[in-house]
């Protein structure tokens, strides 16, 4: 394989906008972010911009940046721009997408997605964590439902839902938005229409599922800290300044 890690970015955020420059341990928390991506070992890591106050900080710290259409319905819509503006020619066979707000997320993490795409023949690849007993019922964490292979650690996806799944005892697991696609398939990912179940859960991999499309999965110690508020990113600065 040959990877390339693209991690989209936009000012416009409900919660905390302007959270990409938002400073952490002394650097735009882009910055942190792309940081993160490299240690995992890629040779090429972008950044896909909707503003040019984003691709500043990022070419200012030695970062790759490509500004991209700010309408964007999504960040699999902005990668698959950002490739292109990028890697014409198609070099690139594999991408992983990073969120731009997980600063403190590890490097392993990223590489253990683009591991689990290469030992598979899936289209994609997601990562989950055990899943915390505060957060069984909660909505906002969105559970995957996983035909796991025999030792438990890598799987295939059957099901992402906000609900309380599966039924019955035992481990329920969190999904965590980090995905590695095969270059034919984000291309035919972002051509399809939003799906029913989509629109229903409001998760954007069900398209995929609908589509008859498959996702690797593999198992994480732990979730990463998602930065939507200014609570989580006084904890982001407080984990990282203890580094």
């Amino acid at each position: 394989m040959n990877p390339i890690v693209l991690i989209p970015a936009r000012m416009a955020s409900t919660r905390l906008p302007g959270k990409p420059l938002a400073d952490i341990a002394g650097k735009p928390m882009i910055v942190q972010v792309l940081e993160r991506a490299r240690e995992a070992g890629f040779a090429r890591v972008a950044v896909a911009c909707a503003e040019g106050e984003i691709a500043a900080a990022v070419e200012g710290s030695g970062g790759e940046a490509v500004l991209t259409d700010p309408n964007h319905p999504s960040g699999s819509d902005r990668i698959f721009e950002a490739l292109r503006k990028l890697d014409a020619a198609g070099a690139h066979d594999v991408i992983v997408n990073v969120q731009g707000d997980l600063p403190t997320l590890e490097p392993e993490a990223v590489a253990a997605v683009a591991d689990a795409l290469a030992a598979s023949g899936a289209d994609m690849a997601t990562l989950v964590a055990p899943c915390a007993e505060e957060d069984r019922d909660n909505p906002n964490v969105v559970k995957a439902v996983v035909a796991w292979d025999a030792c438990g650690e890598r799987g295939r996806a059957l099901y992402f839902t906000r609900a309380t799944a599966p039924w019955g005892e035992g481990e329920l697991f969190h999904h965590i938005g980090i995905y590695a696609y095969r270059r034919a398939a984000l291309e035919r990912f972002v051509a399809l229409p939003p799906s029913p179940l989509e629109k229903r859960e409001k998760l954007e991999q069900l398209r995929a599922l609908e589509a008859g499309m498959t996702i690797a999965v593999a198992r994480v110690a732990g979730v990463p800290l998602g930065v939507d508020t200014p609570h989580d990113l006084e904890k982001a600065r407080a984990a990282l300044a203890a580094r």
